[in-house]
């Protein structure tokens, strides 16, 4: 897959929306949003979407990341196929990179 964009890396602890089911995600740093915000804000689109890559372990895939104005950060969803291959649990650090 080819890359484009600008490349930022950081760790966090994926988190679950709502009751069992629900989907999860992992918040990005509050200074790592607000220099992503400062830089592409004006590409935001509906909801404060922005298109990315995402890469965890050996899985990447083309997605998006949405400003969440509660927490006032971007947050990235992480499809249940991406969870199963890479291992990944609710409260486990796990390294992320995205381009945006």
């Amino acid at each position: 897959m080819q890359i484009k964009g600008v490349k930022y890396t950081f760790k966090a602890e994926p988190w679950q929306y709502g009751a069992p089911g629900g989907w999860f995600f992992v918040s990005f740093p509050a200074g790592l949003a607000k220099e992503i915000r400062s830089i592409f804000g004006r590409e935001e689109e509906g909801w404060g979407r922005l298109k990315a890559t995402a890469q965890i372990g050996n899985s990447e895939w083309k997605t998006a990341v949405w400003f969440d104005t509660k927490q006032n950060t971007y947050i990235l969803p992480l499809k249940a196929e991406i969870r199963k291959k890479e291992h990944i649990a609710a409260g486990n650090e796990i390294e992320i990179v995205v381009w945006i």
